[in-house]
């Protein structure tokens, strides 16, 4: 196999795996694609619910053909029994003879054990190929395995001058119906969109993925210290269907909220220590977080050093000093005291503008 061709078999593999975004916590999302005498005869990506793995879903599909083939798979293949067999046995099992993959697994259950199953067995096994690309897509997973935290992506919908809603609190609406649409898409690839209390009382939202056929909803969590929530509202009204997690603080008042999951954090001062708020959503499983503000929240994130990505849809509008802000009082003194994000990509979209940024 030329190395252009390894390069476009693990394109693929990668491109499978983007599929499982949002679907599969607490599991990695995993691309396989298994190639004979440079023909595919399997593909596969880690299923909703985070089972079968990619690897048992290409191997299926090719059936005897994997014999003597190769498997681009894009995280090292697992090396445990959990509630599946360990994908390197299957690859073994399956007679595969070439194994390529992008990253070894940092999980301690894996760790290089399964690269170490596959190569007494006569398997040739290569890794590196597209690592940077496939450490971009396994952001949050590796983020929860090695920090104990989900990744965080900050969100902010805004006017020109940085602005989410009037001084009288309107926002319906800033950004076109395209901007909306992509905030959809935008849920569907993280496991929790998380809003503050005052978003939660100012907009009343349900933050479902609307309008594109998705079936598994992300888990919608509220962080409110004393819980001050309204117990009619959408997110209320829904916890049956759509799980809703509340992270509070020690002095809440929990009664009424059977049917959301309760977590506790520290709260000092009656405000949710954000370190602790992410510790505590990994430690529950989940691997990538979509914050939706409001302004108060994403400042604490931001001065905890906890947004890994922002992301920001800018209207060509301008609301003026007396507009609420998109990011609340940070307490700066120096402009060394905040992190810095560098521009990946951006793009028009309807009439408005959607940017994407990495903390440099």
């Amino acid at each position: 196999m030329t190395a252009e061709a390894d390069r476009r078999f693990m394109a693929l593999a990668l491109s499978l795996a983007t599929r499982g975004l949002g679907q599969v916590w607490p599991n990695p999302a995993v691309g396989c694609v298994i190639v004979r005498e440079d023909r595919i005869v399997g593909r596969g990506w880690t299923q909703r619910g985070g089972r079968p793995h990619a690897e048992t879903v290409a191997l299926d599909q090719a059936g005897a053909a994997a014999r003597g083939a190769t498997a681009y798979v894009t995280l090292e293949p697992c090396s445990h029994h959990g509630q599946t067999p360990p994908c390197a046995g299957a690859l073994i099992a399956a007679g595969v003879s070439r194994v390529v993959t992008c990253i070894t697994d940092p999980d301690p259950r894996v760790s290089g054990r399964g690269i170490a199953m596959l190569r007494p067995a006569g398997i040739t096994v290569e890794t590196g190929l597209l690592a940077t690309e496939a450490s971009a897509l396994q952001k949050g997973f590796l983020s929860r395995v090695t920090s104990g935290r989900p990744m965080l992506t900050l969100k902010l919908a805004m006017s020109l001058d940085g602005r989410i809603a009037t001084a009288s609190g309107e926002s319906r609406w800033i950004t076109g119906p395209e901007a909306r649409r992509a905030v959809h898409a935008l849920r569907a690839c993280h496991d929790a969109v998380l809003i503050g209390a005052g978003t939660a009382r100012a907009d009343d939202p349900s933050l479902t993925v609307r309008g594109l056929g998705i079936a598994r909803q992300p888990v919608r969590v509220v962080a409110s210290a004393r819980l001050g929530l309204p117990r009619d509202g959408a997110l209320a009204r829904t916890a049956h269907e759509v799980p809703l997690w509340l992270i509070h603080g020690p002095d809440a008042d929990v009664a009424g909220w059977s049917a959301a999951r309760l977590i506790e954090v520290p709260a000092p001062e009656g405000r949710i220590d954000p370190t602790a708020m992410l510790a505590a959503l990994g430690q529950a499983g989940l691997t990538r977080i979509l914050c939706e503000g409001g302004g108060q929240l994403a400042a604490s994130l931001l001065r905890a050093g906890l947004a890994d990505e922002i992301i920001g849809f800018t209207a060509g509008l301008m609301l003026g000093a007396d507009a609420r802000p998109a990011v609340g009082p940070m307490g700066l003194g120096a402009l060394a005291d905040t992190a810095r994000y560098r521009l990946a990509d951006s793009s028009v979209i309807g009439p408005d503008l959607m940017h994407r940024w990495v903390r440099a």
